[in-house]
């Protein structure tokens, strides 16, 4: 059996749910709508099934919110180990491609992973330092290719 559920959001909560529904994340706009969709009387069940999940996350959902408010909703990032492969490939291409691509050599993944490894001795593989490259936007003035 299915009861109303206890949750509320202040007008001014819901303006900020509102536009945290808009979010590029999925899991925040989804978290966001949940609630929203909870202070229009929706059950756990019905939003679990309009979302795909199970009612149990819809239920965490509103206890992250009555908890936390807004920001707890939030996407955070997920706590582990610096990236310290990227950070090493970074300090290293960075000054590489300071230089105008005129007066340096052309530095494929290849090229640059071997750099990366003398330099600091990280050895890196050639999807890691693309991945890398691509989230540190360091402008190649070009693609690095394999």
């Amino acid at each position: 059996m299915s009861r109303r559920s206890s949750v509320t959001a202040a007008p001014k909560d819901k303006d900020f749910l509102r536009a945290l529904s808009r979010s590029r994340n999925r899991g925040e706009a989804d978290r966001a709508r949940a609630i929203l969709l909870t202070c229009e009387g929706w059950t756990a069940g019905r939003i679990a099934q309009a979302f795909g999940v199970r009612e149990d996350t819809v239920r965490q959902w509103r206890c992250d919110f009555m908890t936390g408010g807004v920001e707890a909703l939030k996407a955070r990032k997920a706590p582990g180990p610096a990236p310290l492969k990227s950070e090493a490939a970074l300090r290293v291409a960075a000054p590489l491609f300071e230089t105008p691509p005129a007066d340096r050599p052309n530095w494929t993944l290849s090229r640059l992973s071997v750099e990366i490894e003398r330099q600091e001795g990280v050895s890196i593989s050639k999807s890691q330092l693309s991945k890398a490259l691509k989230k540190g936007a360091l402008s190649t003035n070009g693609r690095a290719t394999p």
